[in-house]
């Protein structure tokens, strides 16, 4: 595990050591941990909405191409 310092100020730090029962380092973990997995499923569904548009564009060009299909001659 890594450790990082973290600078606040002395009034916040005065109120924190009135809850002395917190591990403010476990909360402090926590939230962070939890913003990450937030920005990652942003991060995510924009990239699956860019994915799906992208295949969608794919799909709709080989479904409206308009070649003829030499399976038909045989019909």
């Amino acid at each position: 595990m890594t450790n990082i310092t973290l600078s606040i100020e002395e009034e916040v730090y005065r109120k924190m050591r009135g809850y002395s029962e917190i591990k403010w380092s476990e909360f402090v973990r926590k939230v962070i941990k939890d913003r990450l997995e937030e920005l990652e499923k942003i991060k995510h569904k924009e990239k699956d909405g860019i994915i799906s548009m992208l295949v969608s564009e794919e799909v709709l060009k080989k479904d409206w191409d308009n070649k003829p299909d030499e399976r038909w001659d045989k019909v």
